[in-house]
């Protein structure tokens, strides 16, 4: 007969351990802080250990509480991996859901080589704005974000840095834009939000007035407006890195400063081992360092 601690208690443990939050734990699993708490109370007490060191809202691990994470990690996971294989659901399409300007500007290119690659692999796209918790709909999303989602693993596809991008004519002029100061006589093409036009001023030491010129609210459209000499715009060099190599756009300036959010590649902890998550994930890093 196995000794073992309510199942409900060792999740909560598990998630607050991992998260060193009972905040984020109890988002993951849908419940209240307060029986989060509660429920790491009841396995510290069925144990006779303390499994969290508490200084405030402070958190860290006990020794017997980091030993007892490492450990219980691997179970759930290995849980997680058999539940999904009776479920069948590694014998379906590889559903990914991403967000259009990453899709449009980066991804949809270079799934042919994927294809190439993986042939067997059914690959079903959904592009999406929304944030996405990990549930059944899909077993991948790509977002940009700080990297923290409640309920999945992220791993970084890269990180983003925004330079001002144009048309090779409007660069050319007249008139030349050749030093930042000569971006006054240019119009200026804003995604949103709209601050990082002006982190970037100043960066470059340079006043721009930053109240003209159209906004977009995708990524995506603003490079094409800017391909298409409506404007210069405060380019995501990642999603620019082929409008770049073709020379449909030039970097105006080596200024260049990092965005506040990356792009993950993100996805149900249960699914890691999952041949074709592996096989998409292992290619998109790999393209993704060679870009």
């Amino acid at each position: 007969m196995r000794r073992l601690p309510p199942l409900s208690a060792l999740r909560a443990y598990e998630a607050a351990a991992r998260h060193m939050s009972f905040t984020q734990a109890a988002a993951e699993l849908c419940v209240t802080q307060a029986a989060i708490s509660h429920q790491v109370r009841q396995l510290e007490r069925w144990l006779g250990h303390p499994m969290f060191t508490r200084r405030g809202h402070a958190l860290s691990l006990t020794q017997k509480g980091a030993a007892y994470l490492a450990e219980l990690s691997q179970v759930f996971d290995q849980m997680a991996a058999a539940t999904e294989r009776v479920r069948d659901k590694r014998d379906g399409p590889l559903r990914i859901t991403v967000l259009p300007s990453f899709a449009s500007r980066w991804l949809l290119p270079r799934l042919p080589a994927f294809r190439a690659k993986h042939p067997d692999v059914d690959l079903r796209v959904a592009s999406s704005v929304q944030l996405w918790n990990g549930d059944d709909a899909f077993d991948i999303g790509i977002r940009s974000g700080l990297g923290r989602w409640p309920g999945v693993k992220a791993d970084l596809i890269a990180r983003e840095f925004l330079s001002p991008v144009c048309s090779p004519a409007l660069a050319e002029g007249p008139p030349a834009l050749r030093r930042p100061e000569d971006l006054k006589q240019a119009a200026l093409l804003h995604d949103q939000p709209r601050t990082a036009w002006q982190h970037w001023c100043q960066h470059a030491d340079v006043a721009l007035d930053l109240s003209q010129g159209f906004v977009f609210n995708d990524a995506a459209l603003v490079l094409q407006a800017a391909i298409d000499g409506q404007g210069v715009a405060l380019g995501r060099l990642m999603l620019a890195a082929d409008d770049l190599r073709t020379g449909r756009l030039v970097r105006l300036f080596d200024h260049a400063i990092p965005n506040d959010y990356s792009y993950w590649i993100v996805y149900a902890r249960s699914s890691a081992q999952r041949p074709e998550v592996a096989a998409f994930r292992g290619w998109l890093l790999e393209e993704a360092r060679q870009t």
